[in-house]
């Protein structure tokens, strides 16, 4: 299983979203939201977002390993 964790405004947005999933890349872990949780989907689709496995930015087909950590991490704006 896959831990998920959302932050910023996707946490409001993914608050009926699983905490735990079965997936081999955070690709389809956002297409397998999608389905469930379509305006998730759209959200995760948006460019800015990036993925993380384990605490390390990766690119969305990064191959994932059972016990894995996935952070979906919106754009931030600072002041």
């Amino acid at each position: 299983m896959i831990k998920l964790l959302f932050f910023g405004r996707l946490g409001d947005v993914a608050c009926d979203a699983p905490k735990l999933i079965e997936a081999n890349t955070p690709a389809e872990i956002r297409d397998l939201l999608a389905a469930d949780f379509p305006e998730l989907g759209r959200q995760l689709r948006e460019p800015q977002v990036l993925v993380s496995v384990n605490q390390m930015i990766v690119s969305w087909n990064q191959p994932l390993a059972a016990g894995s950590e996935v952070a979906f991490l919106p754009p931030v704006t600072g002041g």
